[in-house]
Order: C-alpha cells, then sequence, then structure tokens
C-alpha cells in the first residue's frame, strides 16, 4: 500500500534534519511506551535472560540448574539499574519492526514509485533478521559462549560469584551485534539496489572482506577467546555469501537482445 507523498521531491538538508528528529522521536516514544508495559514483567524477563549461562554452568559443574546462585552485588541501586536497562533494551526488541517502519519512512522519500511500495516486505524482512540474529545468539552462540568461559574456572575448581551489571553487558551486547550482523544482507540489498555494489564485486573481494570480518568477529568478541572469535566469523563469512546471491537476485538481469552481436 502506497500513500501519497506531499513532500517535494528534493529536500533540503535541514528538512532532511527534521525529519530525522521526527524519526527518532517517534522511535523513542515506542520504545518508552513498550518499556512500561514490560516493566511490571522485569523478574521473568530476567529470569530469561539468565538461562544461557546457568544451562552452561550447570553442564560444567554438574549441579542441578535449581542449586546455582551465582549472582551477586556490592552496589545497593545495581539490581535496579540492571533490571531497569535489562526491560529498556527488551522493550526495544519488541518495538524493532516500527522502529524498522520509522528507518524505512525516513528514506522512502529517496525511493521511485515502486521501491516505496516494498515498506511491508522491507519492515518484515528487517524485523525478522534482527530478531533471528538474537534468537541465534540466545539459543546457539550462548550456549557455545558459556562452555567456553566456564570451563576453565570450572576444571580449576573456581566459584561463581557474577555480578549482574557485567553479565548484562555481555549478553545485551552479544544479542545486539547479532542481530545487527544479520542485518548484513538486507544492508546489501539496498546497496545492490543503488548499483553500489555487485555479485561479482563481492566475489572478487571476498578475500579482503574474509579479513575485514576477523578483525571486526575480534572486535565483537568479549574477552581474548579465539575459539569464540572464530564462531562469529564463520557466521559472518556465511552472511557475507549469503549476501553475494542476494545482490545477484537484485542486479538487473540482460535482455533476450543483450550479449548478442
Amino acid at each position: 500500500m502506497d500513500f501519497p507523498d506531499p513532500r517535494p521531491a528534493r529536500m533540503t538538508v535541514w528538512e532532511h534534519l527534521h525529519e530525522l528528529r521526527t524519526r527518532l522521536i517517534h522511535c523513542a516514544i515506542a520504545v518508552v511506551v513498550v518499556f512500561a508495559l514490560l516493566y511490571a514483567f522485569r523478574f521473568r524477563i530476567w529470569t530469561w535472560a539468565q538461562q544461557p549461562f546457568l544451562q552452561a554452568l550447570a553442564r560444567q559443574t554438574g549441579k542441578p540448574l535449581a542449586d546455582l546462585q551465582p549472582w551477586a552485588f556490592n552496589d545497593l541501586v545495581e539490581p535496579f539499574i540492571s533490571l531497569m536497562r535489562l526491560t529498556f533494551w527488551g522493550a526495544a526488541l519488541v518495538a524493532a519492526p516500527y522502529v524498522f517502519y520509522q528507518i524505512w519512512a525516513f528514506i522512502r522519500p529517496a525511493l521511485r514509485v515502486r521501491e516505496r511500495r516494498m515498506v511491508v516486505p522491507f519492515v518484515l524482512i528487517t524485523s525478522t533478521m534482527f530478531l533471528a540474529g538474537a534468537a541465534f545468539a540466545y539459543c546457539t552462540a550462548f550456549r557455545f559462549l558459556g562452555d567456553i568461559l566456564f570451563q576453565e574456572a570450572s576444571h580449576a575448581g573456581l566459584r561463581a560469584n557474577l555480578h549482574i551489571a557485567a553479565y548484562l553487558d555481555l549478553f545485551l551486547y552479544t544479542l545486539l551485534s547479532t542481530g545487527i550482523m544479520f542485518e548484513l544482507p538486507v544492508l546489501t540489498y539496498f546497496l545492490a539496489k543503488f548499483r553500489l555494489v555487485t555479485a561479482r564485486w563481492l566475489l572478487k573481494y571476498w578475500r579482503h572482506s574474509t579479513i575485514v570480518i576477523m578483525l571486526v568477529s575480534a572486535f565483537l568478541t568479549p574477552g581474548d577467546v579465539v575459539a569464540t572469535m572464530i564462531f562469529f566469523t564463520v557466521i559472518l563469512e556465511a552472511l557475507y555469501f549469503v549476501s553475494v546471491v542476494v545482490a545477484w537476485a537484485v542486479q538487473p538481469k540482460p535482455t533476450a537482445g543483450n550479449g548478442q552481436a
């Protein structure tokens, strides 16, 4: 469904800034509203958030999940602030489809009329990829990461005494960064749509991109865990080649008469 756009085809810099501010305000309001609704469920969200590492700790120590009490705090406001921060980012995840719609609304004036009608596919695909990345981090990446991080401590006989704030830094950082990683094919789609990249160009420079991917993975990896860096490198590399397929599908196909002498 397309709506008439009353704005001029060309917008000034100040109009772009005003439009950006409007979209950011809409995003902020949506997140705040969802946050207000979710705050009553903050303890359930915390129970859900700690499960990946508790399960990893149970596997490494051999203790029942119900007997694990690894959490501690040395600041009275730490639990309150941490649960508030967790709820806020949970609200951002829930509001992600609306946020992606606001992104679309901001770039919409630069698109052709035919491309403007793709609002529903854009919101669905970007939201699905982002949430799929977060779900992948929660279900797979944290299992892998938790086993590695707890293995040495378990073998050394150390007892876990974890702070909520430090754990949430790792938890939220990994979920958000993996969700953003999964947007790579979507970004490639638009770059290919505007003919800024092609499938042939991506394949030509795949070795260079691998080096960049390894550097990005090293930056995203918490601590100096080489195995985790390799894990994220493999995921990003797979997404890169998915992006090649996306770029190939988007690029204009030769007509029947092209290529003939």
